[in-house]
């Protein structure tokens, strides 16, 4: 929204503050239910609150829209977030939505560890050490709902706590997702009128490669433990649905921890809008109950 300052998110969401942390400041908004109580509480009332036995949600938002900078219009602002987070709250989850360390150095070489090593750092607070000394359950979610990046960074983070620190999550769950970069660059809008040209594939999907960036989720999902829900759209025209199939086709031997859920066309919900469809806290909610 225009003329709204987003560093004060309490202005759009009465449940909602910006903690300060070592990563750039996450928006936390607390579960509906506690709504009326967070009203003009500071930042440690909000660190005990997740405390309490509501789950995390710990939201991975995606590259699109304008590029965060100091005092400039915040990414998580976008309307689709901004019902995420409406949705999700008043389902009661704490949602902690991040932004990414170091995202306006652009695309360089190693971006991809960048933005992975600097989410993974975010997940023990929340699980195991809390934030700010605050003790958490061992509950944490990851969806990274939403676009070209996020999905890759989630599922790489799981990975890694599972792998480096021994630590699983609940649950990770993927909105909109793909299996690899070279893939998702293949079919999103924006390479549509290169794709007719020779050397499309050289000039643009086998540079990627050569700038280290590969996003494999289907590698990630693939050594993961915990249940690993997708969501996608059938109307989705920037990653096609048959890419989040594939993704669930790669993961895990054991395919009753995962569940893959199609929302028709008729929704209208493409790639960006599955948090307005009025059913995703029970569809969240009932993935859960299947551990």
């Amino acid at each position: 929204p225009f003329f709204v300052d987003l560093r004060r998110p309490e202005l759009l969401l009465n449940n909602t503050i910006s903690l300060v942390t070592l990563l750039s400041p996450p928006r936390h908004t607390v579960p509906g239910s506690r709504g009326a109580e967070a009203w003009g509480k500071d930042q440690r009332w909000y660190e005990e609150a997740l405390a309490d036995a509501h789950p995390v949600i710990i939201y991975l938002h995606g590259n699109g829209g304008t590029r965060r900078v100091p005092g400039g219009p915040h990414r998580a602002a976008a309307s689709h977030r901004v019902q995420f987070l409406k949705t999700m709250g008043a389902a009661d989850f704490h949602i902690l939505a991040l932004d990414y360390r170091d995202l306006p150095r652009g695309w360089t070489e190693g971006w991809e560890q960048l933005l992975g090593g600097g989410t993974c750092k975010a997940k023990p607070r929340v699980q195991g050490g809390g934030v700010g000394g605050c003790c958490a359950p061992h509950r944490g979610i990851i969806p990274p709902p939403l676009h070209i990046s996020s999905c890759r960074i989630a599922t790489n983070a799981a990975r890694k706590l599972q792998e480096e620190r021994g630590v699983q999550l609940d649950a990770v769950i993927l909105e909109s997702p793909y299996t690899n970069i070279r893939e998702a660059a293949a079919h999103i809008p924006l390479t549509k009128i290169y794709r007719q040209f020779p050397g499309f594939e050289y000039l643009i999907l086998d540079s990627l490669a050569l700038g280290n960036m590969f996003f494999r989720s289907n590698e990630n999902v693939k050594v993961l433990t915990c249940p690993l829900l997708i969501l996608h759209a059938e109307d989705d025209a920037v990653l096609p649905p048959h890419l989040g199939r594939e993704t669930a086709r790669s993961a895990y031997k054991d395919k009753t921890k995962v569940k893959f859920i199609t929302f028709p066309k008729k929704l209208g919900l493409g790639h960006d809008y599955i948090s307005f469809n009025p059913e995703l806290p029970a569809l969240v909610k009932d993935f859960l109950n299947m551990k």
